[in-house]
């Protein structure tokens, strides 16, 4: 059984530092140990942090984002996830142009995500979160499918 989100009822929210917006499509609130949500990165600057929280990125539109932090670089590229802490102060630089990127942000200590290009079939077993596709976003009982490009996330209790 699905119940269907469309993108309407996402929480969108505009950046402090005005370089963005964030669209949360899902999370356990009030508990906040995950998030699933989709940003949009219009100019370069400072990531929000998020203390004591993961982060999976994926860049789903654009060429790519370039996270600077004190110790070096990490590439986020096209359908290529990239996790790293949300301690990191992260200095975001975009490749070229506005870039979409899909986030999983989760409480290492309460859960275990992971997040997979998906090719041809896929069988990912029970999890918490449902299917979810552009045009209309369906979230139930199982894992979570980003259609379109497709990407996997399952989000499990430790």
């Amino acid at each position: 059984m699905y119940r269907f989100i469309p993108k309407d009822h996402f929480v969108t929210t505009a950046w402090k530092n005005g370089g963005g917006v964030t669209h949360e499509i899902a999370t356990d609130a009030p508990d906040w140990g995950w998030r699933i949500s989709v940003a949009e990165v219009a100019s370069d600057g400072p990531f929000s942090r998020f203390d004591g929280m993961a982060r999976i990125l994926t860049v789903i539109l654009g060429a790519g984002l370039d996270l600077h932090h004190a110790g070096g670089v990490i590439a986020a590229r096209p359908m290529q996830p990239v996790a790293f802490s949300g301690d990191m102060a992260i200095d975001c630089h975009r490749v070229a142009g506005l870039v979409h990127d899909f986030n999983v942000i989760y409480d290492p200590m309460r859960f275990v995500a992971r997040v997979a290009v998906l090719q041809g079939a896929v069988d990912f077993g029970a999890s918490s979160l449902g299917v979810l596709r552009p045009e209309g976003f369906h979230l139930g009982a199982g894992p979570l499918i980003l259609d379109a490009p497709a990407l996997g996330v399952i989000i499990d209790p430790r």
